[in-house]
């Protein structure tokens, strides 16, 4: 019934090492965008605004629609 001698101290910092590595990966897929990459999402959606912005309908000062 002898199993392996584990020192608790190392085990608790490897654990913390392990989830904050689990945590910055997270974050780089998050918010790890190159400054072109956003700049291309921000025009596709000024793109998509602007074409939507022209499809509406206006109402008039005499229509009672």
């Amino acid at each position: 019934m002898t199993g392996d001698v584990v020192n608790l101290r190392q085990f608790r910092k490897q654990k913390a090492r392990s989830e904050k590595e689990k945590q910055a990966e997270q974050n780089r897929l998050t918010f790890g965008r190159t400054k072109a990459e956003k700049n291309l999402t921000s025009a596709l959606n000024e793109k998509a605004e602007r074409s939507l912005d022209q499809g509406k309908l206006e109402k008039g000062e005499g229509d009672d629609a």
